[in-house]
Parts: structure tokens; sequence; C-alpha cells
């Protein structure tokens, strides 16, 4: 036990002081932005790599994690190319709040196509202000002449359709972010191409270690009161669903380093997190049946029960799976490289990313869909 422990801190103390670790918060800024009325609700993201690529992935953590936790995910993807947004969201208590705010926030971070759609159907009118309503459903678009001007009203949703019907082959008319969410994080992004699905902002989701219905937790009715608990006392209750016993040394370091972080957030943030993983909701999946979803789970033991995991493969049949035989609750940490095979391969398989990006699968004699060292990625087998 000894030995154990003294590997443990020795696997900390790598991950915390790691030149990985260090290079990406010495590099990447940390930005802090606000788009809600209340000036207290702050989101705090990373954002890497080429800023004329509007299609990037975002990155959702968990209860316990923070923007870094993504770190591993970032250098590798910016060094493969790609646009990558890790986040970290401000206090919401209500799905419905956080699902506005995000939309908000990709509206700041101009993640919206229909500026380019309108500018190229109407080449004439430069540089077009853009203004939505609360569920971003029109468009709305100025052209002054003289004393007078003239409106334009379109419904985005229409208006991509249209495009995507009569150029199919145009990068421009398809959904705009890439979502994974690790746990919460991957219950909010299903939450959020749900309350979009009448005006797409997803092109697809990565769910990793994540659920699909709070019922799961047993805790919807303690949901409510998460916010008159002391900082202690929620710390406990999320530190609970943490792996115990003899874990391997990459494991160890994931650990310590989310327990880390769970101690840099205050007593609103914790709490409203868990308010949001436990409060009565579930994910209608009729509404975000046109996503692309992947599915990202381990064989050892996590948070998750087999039967939350059995849940999400039956709300999304079509979806693809990536096995990892290990990684706990934090494989994006401890297997990152798998991790990022997986989502590289995810990432090339959508069209807008093959098209507005084309970048080859990392060298090496084994493709995620060959991996050895993990359990394989595979395709749900067909309906009987």
């Amino acid at each position: 036990m000894e030995t154990l422990a003294n590997n443990r801190n020795q696997t900390v103390e790598e991950v915390k002081d790691s030149p990985d670790y260090n290079w990406f918060r010495s590099t990447v800024p940390l930005k802090r932005i606000i788009v809600d009325d209340d000036d207290s609700k702050v989101w705090s993201l990373y954002d890497a790599g080429p800023k004329s690529i509007r299609c990037p992935i975002m990155f959702l953590p968990p209860v316990s994690g923070t923007a870094e936790v993504f770190f591993q995910q970032m250098l590798a993807l910016t060094g493969w190319g790609y646009r990558v947004i890790s986040l970290q969201y401000p206090v919401y208590w209500d799905l419905m709040e956080f699902c506005d705010g995000f939309r908000k926030l990709l509206d700041h971070l101009q993640l919206d196509k229909v500026r380019h759609c309108v500018q190229s159907l109407f080449p004439s009118f430069p540089n077009l202000p853009t203004i939505t309503d609360s569920r971003g459903l029109w468009a709305v678009y100025k052209q002054p002449t003289g004393r007078f001007g003239f409106y334009i009203y379109i419904r985005r949703h229409l208006l991509l359709q249209w495009k995507s019907t009569t150029q199919p082959s145009s990068s421009l008319w398809m959904s705009d972010v890439h979502l994974f969410g690790a746990s919460l994080g991957g219950f909010l992004a299903q939450k959020f191409a749900e309350f979009t699905c009448k005006s797409p902002r997803v092109q697809s989701l990565i769910l990793c270690n994540s659920f699909s219905d709070t019922s799961i937790f047993n805790q919807t009715w303690t949901a409510n009161s998460f916010w008159l608990m002391p900082a202690f006392m929620l710390k406990k209750i999320v530190l609970g669903n943490f792996a115990k016993g003899p874990v391997d040394p990459e494991m160890a370091g994931a650990i310590d380093f989310m327990v880390d972080r769970l101690e840099s957030l205050n007593q609103r943030e914790i709490a409203s997190r868990l308010t949001l993983n436990c409060q009565n909701s579930y994910v209608e999946p009729h509404k975000i049946k046109d996503v692309a979803v992947t599915i990202i789970d381990v064989f050892d033991q996590s948070a998750l029960s087999l039967e939350a995991k059995e849940e999400m493969y039956k709300l999304f049949p079509n979806a693809k799976r990536a096995h990892l035989k290990t990684g706990g609750n934090f494989p994006y940490l401890c297997r990152s490289a798998d991790v990022n095979l997986y989502i590289q391969h995810c990432l090339n398989l959508c069209i807008e990313f093959t098209e507005c990006h084309m970048i080859p699968l990392e060298s090496s004699s084994t493709s995620p869909c060959q991996h050895q060292g993990v359990g394989g990625y595979s395709t749900p087998p067909p309906s009987v």
C-alpha cells in the first residue's frame, strides 16, 4: 500500500507538472465571456486552432471538471489542424437557462452560418448585421438606402434546409458545432441539441461516460436542496462517485488531478452542477435523430451503472460505440491517446469536417477501429 501511495503521489506531480500541461497553460489563454444580462454568469474557455474554422469541436466538462481537464485533447487535435474550444460553464440552475446561455455563447463566437448563407445569397449586401430571437429561429437583416431601409426576415432552419437541398456539397450549410461531453457535459450536450432541434446548431455528439436520464442517480428529490448545502458536503457527494481501491498510476493521476480541479470550484458552482445533474429530466431522442452520435464508455469501474449504459445504447441504436477496456471515470485524461484517436475518427466521418478540413487519421499500424489496446470501435448489430 505504501508503494501504491508513493506511485500515486509521483503520478499526480507528473500530471500537474508535466511539460504538456505547462505548455498548454503557458500558450493557450483563458478567455472569460459574459453573454447574459447577469454579469455574474461568466463563461470561461480555451479556444485553440484556426479561427477561420467555424465548425469547431467544443468540450463540456463533468461536475468535477473545469476547462483545463481536456488539455490533452486540445494539444492533440489542434496539432492535427482542428479548432478546439474547451468550456467551463457559469452557474445555471435550470437546463433551459443553460441551453439559452450556450446558444448566446455560440452567437457571440460567431459560430452561425446563417450570416454566411445570406451573404452568399445577397452578395451586394456586405457585412450584414444578424439578430436572432430567443431560440435563434429568425435572422433579421437591414440594408439602409438613404433615409429609408428595408429588412429581410429569414427563418433560419428553412434557409439552411433549402441551401443544403440546392447545394448539398457546400459545407457552409451544415450544422455548426461538434460537442464532446463527459458525464454531465454529455447530458447537457444532448439537451442543447434537443433545445435547438428546430434550428440545428449541433452536427455531432461524442458522449463519454454520459447518461440520458437523471433518474438513474435517484436524487431527483434532493436536486432543489443542493444550493443550501455547504461546499464540503457537496464535494463529498461528488467524490463518492470516484473510483475506490487500487488503480494503475495513470488512473490515479487522473483522479487526483480531477480532485484538484474540484477544489478550485466554489459552492455555487458545484451546487448548480449537481442540480442540473439530478433535477428530473431526460433526453427525447426523436428530437435529435438527425445528429450523429458516438458513445465512448469503459468496461472497468465508473460512476455509471451497466443499466445506464444499456439505456444509452437503446436510446441511440444507430450510434457508433467506442469501447475502452480501462479508463475509469476520466478516460480523456488517463487514456487520452485512445480517446483522441476516437475523436479524430468521428470528426473525419462528418461531412463538414471532411469537406472543410480533410485530415487523415494519424499514421500508424492500427486505426481506432482496429486498436488492440482498447475494446474496439463498433457499430451496433442490425436489428433482427
